[in-house]
């Protein structure tokens, strides 16, 4: 690269470069801000958490309707209200096997 001396194309060219920079340190910042990052943590969950509801949904055979606020809570499904016990009952006996490893792992350890 050829070394110039013109006093103006060198102070356009550490202007040009200082701008660069802080537009780089901003990027930075506001990547690692734990604002950001949480907001960023958030979205996903939400995300994954449509993504489950939709698959147990799919499951049950329930189609997702849009709910607007203050809406009668009776009226939410399309069709006749599914019937829910199985899941519950399973989502019980899941934490219930998943408690009892948790006690006798804990016990062998003593």
């Amino acid at each position: 690269m050829a070394e110039t001396t013109d006093p103006d194309e060198l102070e356009a060219r550490i202007a040009k470069t200082r701008a660069e920079l802080a537009h780089t340190v901003d990027a930075i910042a506001d990547r690692v801000s734990p604002k950001r990052v949480a907001e960023r943590s958030v979205e996903s969950v939400k995300e994954r958490a449509g993504a489950f509801v939709a698959s147990v949904g799919d499951a049950l055979g329930v189609r997702q309707k849009p709910v607007q606020l203050g809406e009668d809570p009776d009226g939410l499904w399309d069709e006749e209200q599914p019937n829910l016990a199985p899941v519950l009952i399973g989502v019980g006996a899941v934490l219930v096997v998943g408690a009892a490893i948790v006690l006798l792992r804990r016990r062998r350890k003593r």
